[in-house]
């Protein structure tokens, strides 16, 4: 939480990875993580109310119960999400592997840092022939960094699956939104 604050006061992402020893890119995926763990916790705490005609209603509740939605404020929620670009109907997968993806970064990077350290551990005359029982030889630096590469390439498969995902799901709720438009003329 100390890169968070840091960064909120403005301090640069190559200042914070030199400063807590890390990359740039680890900041960056805190600072990302720690932002959509903002986002996930939001709790709605707004009301909006409309007034329509009957016919209005009717066409509203015969179009939601058409999409498998339970509520007109779920169907309204929706609609307000779509309109700004987050329509995800399945909220509880949505969740789980933003979980998913957030567990990735950190193990590839806890991986990627265990390699700095290996490479330093060898700089400072500890590693290979340096008189210990670890041999941090250059491919078994060259194995870790690899691991930390795919670790952290396979969250960011994850967050692009998302995204298209997320862009089909748009296009669905765009779709829905002519509906409506059209059931109301």
């Amino acid at each position: 939480m100390q890169i968070v604050r840091e960064a909120a006061e403005g301090v640069s992402t190559s200042e914070l990875a030199e400063r807590f020893e890390v990359t740039s890119r680890a900041v960056r995926y805190v600072l990302k993580a720690d932002a959509e763990r903002q986002t996930d916790a939001a709790i709605p705490v707004s009301a909006v109310s409309v007034k329509v005609t009957a016919a209005e209603l009717e066409a509203l509740d015969a179009v939601l119960a058409k999409a498998g939605i339970e509520s007109r404020a779920e169907g309204l929620r929706r609609l307000i999400q779509a309109a700004g670009g987050v329509f995800v109907p399945d909220a509880q997968m949505a969740a789980e592997m933003a979980r998913y993806r957030a567990s990735l970064h950190e193990v590839g990077n806890g991986v990627a840092q265990i390699a700095k350290q290996m490479t330093r551990a060898n700089r400072q005359g500890q590693g290979a022939g340096g008189g210990t029982s670890a041999e941090f030889t250059e491919l078994r630096l060259a194995q870790m960094r690899g691991l930390a590469r795919f670790i952290l390439d396979s969250a960011d498969e994850i967050d692009l699956l998302l995204r298209r995902r997320r862009d089909v799901m748009q296009l669905e709720a765009t779709a829905a939104l002519r509906e409506f438009a059209h059931a109301a003329e």
